[in-house]
């Protein structure tokens, strides 16, 4: 089978096979999680399992800093070599990684420390408290490897290696559904056992691939010696910053709707919502690893001023979210007392609960991934205050002002409501810059 790189023209098979290795390993990704929550449901009962709903959204938003330098630090490293220098890629690279691993050991730190007063001013208390915090504390030591994963799901795109990093990936997924299954369900380690899983299988997915990229390898990238760009790594966290800020914001939101829902409907509604985004972001992972695998190419052709390929790249990707969205739309739909019985069916009006309620969220499918897309788009062509300030106000000021309004004449439904109309919103935003700054870009 042909080599396929960067730098070829992408017909659809060319690009269906070069980003399938990225769909996938986001999808591995989003296993994690969704595995977790499968265990912990059903072989702890419905208190660990809303702890560990209500506790993840600070969590993830320790392990966003992975995704602002590898989306960014991405668009800086295929532009660069997109221009033909390969030794300041590479420098940039290493940077890159270095300190990304150092926050994430600093991050790991401060989190532990502070998790019992956190998971409280969520609004835990008694079994809840305690629960959230053994899983949050136990999660955090890895933070280092969560973050390092993160970062090489981009680079492992940039170096012209996605298959390898699919292999790491999927390695990652098959390990922490096996300890999943091992800690969890026969040695009863409960929220512990989880978290100890998953924490393991961010080692294989973000501690391997660095040995792989110290050693001499094939790929375009390689670890080694660096010095201090101040402006370069200024421009990716600038460039990732979208990044940072729609995992910060989709965190700050899920808090503020936990909060709701508690208010609401109790624990239940917080087990409920818990289902509500395991599920969600299982499908969701199908666009993010289309941006992560599309971004790279699109990097590298505005790096060496190739229009043509811009534009092909815009049309051909318009045309995937637009009709992955009508897929997952219907899939959604059809399968949600299913997927409701795999987590909780062991409780009847719980299980009622979250379907409506996935029902209901999951009408976002049809307009989510133009906007995620958009983000990422402007992301690779390395503006990123475009594509941050459309990533927060698709996150986070339209979900956070919808999420107070609706509840108050919808009830319950209105909080279920509000990413649909919110991701409507922000689609008018989005297709406002890409229409206008089509000339700039020449898309």
């Amino acid at each position: 089978m042909t080599k396929i790189s960067i730098s070829d023209h992408f017909t659809w098979g060319r690009l269906a096979r070069y980003v399938l290795p990225s769909v996938v390993m986001m999808v591995f990704t989003s296993l994690y999680t969704v595995v977790d929550g499968i265990f912990v449901s059903n072989f702890t009962g419905k208190t660990p399992f809303a702890a560990v709903n209500l506790i993840f959204p600070v969590l993830a938003i320790f392990g966003s800093v992975g995704f602002m330098f590898g989306t960014g630090g991405t668009a800086l490293v295929t532009k660069t070599i997109g221009e033909g220098d390969r030794d300041k890629a590479n420098r940039y690279f290493s940077l890159i990684v270095f300190v990304t691993m150092g926050l994430g050991c600093l991050i790991a730190v401060v989190a532990a420390s502070c998790m019992r007063p956190l998971a409280r001013s969520l609004g835990a208390e008694g079994q809840l408290l305690d629960e959230a915090v053994v899983y949050g504390i136990v999660y955090v030591v890895g933070t280092p490897a969560f973050v390092l994963q993160s970062l090489f799901q981009s680079f492992f795109a940039a170096a012209d290696k996605p298959r390898l990093g699919l292999a790491f990936i999927v390695s990652a997924g098959l390990t922490n559904i096996a300890l999943d299954a091992f800690f969890v369900a026969v040695l009863h380690w409960g929220v512990a056992g989880a978290a100890l899983a998953s924490v393991l299988a961010q080692a294989v997915g973000g501690l391997i691939p660095l040995i792989y990229f110290v050693r001499p390898n094939k790929s375009l990238l390689r670890l080694g010696a660096t010095s201090w760009y101040g402006k370069a790594l200024l421009k990716s966290s600038l460039n990732g910053m979208s990044e940072l800020l729609v995992n910060i914001s989709v965190s700050l939101v899920n808090i503020v709707y936990n909060f709701q829902l508690l208010r609401l409907a109790g624990e239940n509604g917080v087990a409920a919502f818990g289902f509500v985004m395991y599920v969600c972001f299982f499908f969701l992972s199908v666009f993010f690893g289309y941006d992560v695998g599309m971004a790279p190419i699109v990097g590298y052709n505005f790096g060496a001023g190739n229009k043509g390929e811009l534009h092909n790249m815009f049309v051909k990707s318009l045309w995937f979210v637009i009709i992955a969205g009508v897929v997952m739309l219907g899939l959604s739909q059809a399968l949600a007392v299913p997927l409701g019985k795999l987590y909780i069916g062991y409780d009847p009006a719980l299980l009622d609960m979250s379907v409506r309620g996935f029902r209901l969220y999951a009408l976002n499918f049809v307009i989510v991934g133009l906007n995620i897309w958009g983000s990422a788009y402007f992301t690779a062509l390395s503006n990123g205050p475009v594509s941050g300030a459309l990533a927060v106000v698709r996150t986070f000021v339209f979900q956070l002002i919808l999420v107070f309004i609706l509840p108050l004449l919808w009830g319950l439904d209105g909080i279920w409501l509000a990413t649909p109309i919110a991701e409507d919103a922000a689609a008018i935003v989005t297709v406002g810059c890409l229409l206008g700054l089509r000339k700039r870009y020449g898309y």
